[in-house]
């Protein structure tokens, strides 16, 4: 071993369970929805500050769950941006072990909890870009779309089926 390998190990040996690359996402397609989930990061937590400038207490408390959402989205899918916190990299690294609607359902479910708690256009703005991030998800767990050729041969595969059946219910009639 030399002796860059011995003062980092981890990064000699592959890593067992990092993300697979069958998951069916491209890498700008990643990279799009980490892109998103920063800025829906930032969205949350100005909001959230913004929202907790009230005396409502309601408000105060949405406002207090998006910037802890912030706080998620940044851990989860930045967590270069979380440096001072010993724990980022290994929860970015559960995350990213995550499928894609499980990360879906995470972020969606977190963006509509503040809505619902204060139903105010502050909520509704801040909280758009980190649901539409786990829509991103959600959209990568539906896989690729096929091609043209194979939904054809579908088609003629129906077709012909249809006609089959057409065909063997008129003989069925006629005796």
């Amino acid at each position: 071993m030399s002796s860059q390998d011995e003062q980092f190990p981890a990064a000699a040996a592959p890593d067992p369970v990092a993300p697979s690359a069958d998951d069916g996402m491209t890498w700008w397609y990643r990279w799009l929805c980490r892109i998103a989930g920063v800025i829906g990061g930032v969205s949350c937590a100005f909001a959230g500050l913004w929202n907790c400038v009230t005396i409502n207490p309601l408000n105060i408390a949405a406002g207090v769950w998006m910037m802890l959402n912030a706080f998620v989205l940044f851990l989860c899918e930045a967590p270069f941006c979380c440096q001072f916190i010993e724990f980022a990299n290994a929860v970015s690294a559960r995350a990213d072990r995550l499928r894609s609607w499980q990360k879906a359902a995470f972020y969606c479910g977190m963006a509509v909890f503040p809505v619902m708690l204060s139903l105010t256009l502050t909520t509704l703005f801040g909280n758009a870009i980190a649901f539409a991030t786990g829509v991103l998800y959600g959209l990568s767990a539906l896989g690729k779309k096929g091609d043209a050729i194979s939904y054809a041969r579908i088609h003629q595969q129906q077709k012909q089926m249809d006609e089959e059946k057409l065909t063997g219910s008129l003989e069925g009639q006629a005796l």
